[in-house]
Parts: structure tokens; sequence; C-alpha cells
């Protein structure tokens, strides 16, 4: 099963006036991050950012002047969209835009049944809320230190961990009940689960301060302190090397 978290940041609130100017997405196959995403910043052809909008995400009338345009992304979108269930946080806002994005390019609109709404599960999970983004995740124990301001491709990460919590935690993802790999081939009756490496690292959330601290506490612990083993700088560190 394939399904694309995905966030847009828009010049304002109304899709029949306003643009998309950021997307963000993130690819999940039975529910495990596969490591691709796409992430684009698009220039809304002289609709203007409205300044409450710019409150909220920071994006500016000239950071998106050398920006491709909507349809010069079109296709690759496309691509990443395909065959996917779409699923996003007020899934009816970003969804509209979308569908405003497509219909003036004369592309098929997302039909209602592709489309995941975490609002809508969260508000029946939580009905006494809050429900908000930030809120589902100091809820869930996750890390949104680093959203300062929205931002789509950030939101999305964050919204997959949200997701998954929201559906049952980490034990939903194992689909034990259809068995797959993660390219979607069917299996022998057997559960296989194949994580491929990552095309690139994800980013480090430690701070460097961070990190300092806990090199000295691992000095304070001994030769055969666990982490010499599992970090080899520290063992490194430890032979004088």
């Amino acid at each position: 099963m394939r399904e694309i978290i995905f966030d847009t940041e828009t010049t304002g609130l109304d899709p029949n006036e306003d643009r998309i100017i950021e997307f963000g997405g993130i690819e999940l196959v039975n529910r495990f991050p596969t490591g691709r995403s796409f992430h684009v910043y698009i220039n809304p052809q002289g609709r203007q950012v409205h300044p409450e909008a710019l409150a909220v995400h920071g994006i500016t009338d000239a950071s998106l002047a050398d920006k491709p345009t909507f349809d010069g992304i079109l296709a690759d979108l496309l691509a990443f969209l395909d065959g996917a269930h779409l699923i996003a946080h007020n899934a009816n806002f970003d969804i509209g835009f979308l569908n405003a994005e497509f219909g003036r390019l004369g592309v098929d609109m997302v039909e209602p049944s592709r489309v995941i709404d975490t609002l809508a599960i969260a508000r029946r999970k939580h009905p006494m809320g809050p429900n908000s983004l930030d809120a589902l995740c100091r809820r869930y124990g996750i890390d949104n230190s680093r959203r300062t301001k929205h931002g789509a491709l950030l939101d999305s990460e964050l919204l997959a961990e949200v997701y998954i919590e929201l559906i049952g935690g980490r034990q939903a993802a194992l689909v034990l009940d259809v068995q797959t790999n993660v390219d979607g081939d069917r299996t022998d009756g057997r559960t296989v689960i194949e994580i491929r490496p990552r095309p690139r690292p994800l980013s480090p959330r430690l701070t460097e301060r961070e990190i300092v601290a806990h090199e000295k506490l691992v000095a304070t612990l001994g030769d055969n302190a666990i982490w010499r083993v599992v970090e080899p700088s520290y063992a490194a560190a430890a032979n004088g090397s």
C-alpha cells in the first residue's frame, strides 16, 4: 500500500484566487517511510502572498520570483502522486488548492476516495482536542522543536509520525494480513519486511551542544560502557586515536 503524506503552503485562503507556493510530500509503503520525497517552491504568477499567510509560513514574494510555475512542476508532481492515497491534515484545504491548480491546467481532480484527512481521524480519536499538528506532536511525544514556522516538507515529516500514532502506533505498520514487501510484490505467505537504505541520510536532530554533553557522560561510564560498543568514535577516543 502506497501513501503520500503531504502539505502545501499558499498565498492565502481562497483556492479560486490564491495559489500554491510550496508543496512537500513524503512516501510511505505499507506505513513505512521509503526515503522518497518531493519538495518544491512555486512561483504564484503574480499573486502576492497575503500578509497573514506570510506570518504563518514566512515565504516572501521575492523568494518565489525565480521559482518554477505550477505547470512547470506538474509532470513531476503527478508522477509522485500517481496511484497513492493522499494524506493531509485538514485535507479539504490542501486538496481544494491542488484541485484548483489542476483545474486551471485541465488535469483531472483528485478523487475523494484517495484522500485521508488526519484531522478528521484525530477528532474522532480525541474528541476533546486540541488536534492541531503541534498539539498532536505534544500528545504523542514527537519532537517538533524545529517547527518555528509552517513548512510543507517539515510538516509532512511530522504528520507522518502523527499519522502512524493515530492509526494505532508502530504495530499498525507490520501489515500482517496482507503479505507484501515494500515494492508491493506478493510473498508466499510469510511476513516480509524489507527496508531499503535511504538515498540520503536524515538531517541530524541533535545539536552540537547535546553531542558534547553526551560524550562527556560516556567518558564517566568506564571502558565497558555499552556506548563504546555501539559508537566506535567513543572506543577510538578511549584508545587515544
